[in-house]
């Protein structure tokens, strides 16, 4: 039977049957409903749909409010877990800006002031300097300076205290299962679903479950972070100690270490480096998170954000916007720095000769705090000097909308009646049988039954749970915006490969953009085009273009040069050369840019819920507007399983491409 299917899904015929049956399916679905009077062609029949979301409320009920483990209640853990976060959480709030108070209300006693603005300013100065140069310190330095002169001190303070928070517990929790999932095999294969659900299941679905068990405040939005911020630290644990090279193991050995020792003198040393690069990875995730999560209480940057989209408040969402953005570029470059620095040699001398920069900041703290006293705007940014640019952006929106509103408009008529219309009318009439059946033929042919199996198995689960008209709206949102992407990104990563000063520019673009949290490209996009598919397929082509880009510059870089010089002495012309030689040897890498932009995407679409979409990322935001834990866990659910299914699809694609090629 397999050998029978497998014939039959071979070669080109194959697809352009699957494609002409799709295509005649999916616009004449309703007509064959109405002819044999039989709804359940386009809808799953009610009676039959799995009432997961139900059962999964009443469980969480049931462990918060009744759960009993003996000596404790599921509310006692709970509460240890939140005590354990909120008192390093205050502690920092403290320290950065709310200062040191004994009593509550009218009763509280002030018994230290916070780090002073300058402080903070000249203890992230000499980081940069510690990770990298001066150069590096002048660029955080002025990072942290904008916060202060353009009044969004206080707000960039308390996601500060947020982030320095969820890094550790994400980093260290991260390393320690990532350790443990090398040295035992079932411990990864344990991990590796769970990690792949963690790491698709939309942000916003993993709002609803912490909300109810945890309750609404910070502590929640620290607690969403961590999980949602750990699983890139655990993957790249994992490669990292497996790209140890042997022969330092076998020093290790036959320096007679013990298991610990070999961990941690051995593999996590040599290791460092690539693990820094997951600690990058952590502080991004969760800078983004951090302003996801102030939906349930997190504040900062990210509530300044989310009440400025509310109240469209052009000008404040803008500056809290930069801010964030500005925040970001200096936690990623000073992270990026640690991942690539090197050992230096000690300094002789006392402690302030060896550490100059370290005793600097020391002075610089000890000093402000007591200036602070006398002389307020050294404890605080003076209100006098700060600088608004509310107005100036809300005034260019204004003028750019005045001037240019037709011109949008035309491209956005353009756009819907040609390309999204066209393709939503496509998916939206796909009747569920045949999607199911259609997406396990593709996984079939692809990369054989297992994979046809998991893949129809779970969009089964997705028209079972009678989310498969909004799963369409999903899957065509994020196919036009994966689709206008990778047609951008390529020829963009194809001229950053070949000419190097257009890929320093190219490449900083895109630096630019991995370093913007998604919440930021809702903004511009919502000021200019309004709400509505189009809005949101903008935001997601923004937010997704980068690994498109990186891939593909990768990719054609990569192709071994004596290939490229063949090519030139049998007489190809420089197009010929790309065309027949760079681009083919490149499409391992282009896939796997492909995957990485529809991940992206998929990410990005549950927040363009907040612009109006009609689909999967809707039913998660509405399902935490109304903490309903099952709803957003089985529309979460759903999202990551059309993210595993096209990127396993995908991966399968780019292998069987490499063996091909030989590579």
């Amino acid at each position: 039977m397999v050998r029978l299917a497998r014939h039959l899904t071979s070669g080109r015929l194959f697809w352009a049957g699957l494609f002409v049956i799709t295509w005649v399916l999916s616009q004449y679905s309703f007509q064959i409903y109405k002819a044999l009077d039989a709804r359940w062609i386009i809808r799953f029949p009610k009676q039959y749909q799995l009432q997961l979301d139900g059962w999964i409320s009443a469980f969480l009920d049931w462990l918060v409010n009744t759960a009993n483990f003996w000596l404790f209640s599921f509310r006692d853990v709970t509460r240890g877990i939140a005590y354990l976060i909120e008192v390093p959480y205050q502690f920092l709030r403290n320290l950065l800006i709310e200062g040191f108070q004994s009593g509550l209300g009218d009763q509280a006693v002030q018994l230290a002031p916070s780090l002073s603005w300058i402080a903070v300013i000249a203890i992230a100065v000499v980081i940069g300097h510690y990770a990298r140069d001066r150069a590096l310190a002048v660029l955080v330095g002025v990072c942290f300076l904008y916060l202060a002169v353009f009044g969004q001190w206080d707000s960039a303070m308390i996601t500060l205290a947020s982030v320095l928070v969820a890094v550790p517990i994400g980093a260290v929790g991260g390393l320690a299962l990532g350790i443990l999932a090398y040295k035992v095999d079932w411990v990864e294969k344990t991990l590796r679903p769970i990690l792949d659900l963690m790491q698709t299941v939309p942000v916003f679905a993993y709002l609803v479950p912490i909300l109810i068990l945890f309750g609404f405040g910070p502590v929640a939005a620290l607690v969403a972070t961590v999980i949602y911020a750990m699983p890139p630290m655990v993957r790249v644990t994992i490669v990292a100690l497996r790209n140890v090279p042997e022969e330092l193991l076998e020093a290790g050995r036959m320096s007679g270490c013990t298991p610990r020792q070999m961990t941690w003198k051995v593999l996590v040393p040599a290791a460092t480096p690539t693990l820094m690069v997951g600690v990058n990875q952590v502080i991004m995730l969760t800078l983004n998170m951090v302003i996801i999560a102030s939906m349930i209480g997190a504040g900062g940057l990210g509530f300044d954000v989310l009440a400025s989209l509310r109240k469209l408040d052009i000008g404040g969402g803008i500056e809290a916007g930069l801010a964030i953005v500005v925040m970001a570029i200096a936690l990623d470059r000073a992270s990026q720095a640690f991942a690539e620095r090197r050992v230096r040699s000690h300094r002789t001398g006392g402690l302030i000769a060896r550490h100059p920069w370290l005793a600097t900041a020391i002075i610089v703290s000890l000093a402000t705090l007591a200036l602070g006293q006398v002389l307020p705007a050294i404890q605080t940014y003076p209100d006098a000097l700060k600088i608004t640019t509310g107005q100036f952006w809300s005034s260019a929106m204004e003028w750019i909308n005045v001037n240019f509103f037709d011109s949008f408009e035309a491209i956005k008529t353009v756009a819907l009646q040609y390309l999204l219309l066209p393709v939503k009318k496509f998916f939206a009439g796909i009747p569920w049988l045949w999607g199911i059946i259609a997406t396990g033929l593709i996984a079939l042919r692809v990369a054989g039954w297992r994979l046809g199996l998991l893949a129809a198995l779970m969009m089964a689960f997705i028209a079972a749970s009678g989310l498969w008209p909004k799963a369409m709206v999903t899957i065509y949102l994020c196919g036009v915006s994966v689709f206008i992407a990778v047609l951008i990104g390529i020829p963009l990563g194809i001229w950053a490969a070949e000419r190097p000063k257009a890929g320093r520019v190219i490449l900083g673009l895109m630096d630019t953009l991995q370093t913007l949290p998604s919440f930021v490209y809702l903004i511009p996009v919502v000021m200019l085009f309004r709400v509505g598919d189009f809005s949101a397929m903008v935001a997601v082509i923004l937010y997704a273009l980068a690994p498109a880009v990186r891939y593909a510059a990768h990719g054609v870089r990569e192709v071994p040069a004596q290939l490229v010089e063949a090519g030139r002495m049998a007489g190809c012309t420089p197009r010929q050369l790309m065309w027949r030689v760079k681009l083919p040897l490149a499409t391992p890498q282009l896939l796997l840019g492909l995957n990485q932009t529809i991940m992206l995407a998929l990410s990005m679409l549950v927040i363009t819920a907040l612009v109006g979409t009609r689909d999967l990322g809707q039913e998660v935001y509405i399902a935490l507007t109304k903490a309903n834990a099952g709803q957003g866990i089985v529309a979460g659910l759903s999202v990551a399983f059309i993210a595993i299914v096209a990127d396993r699809i995908v991966n399968a694609l780019s292998e069987s491409q490499r063996q091909r090629l030989g590579l």
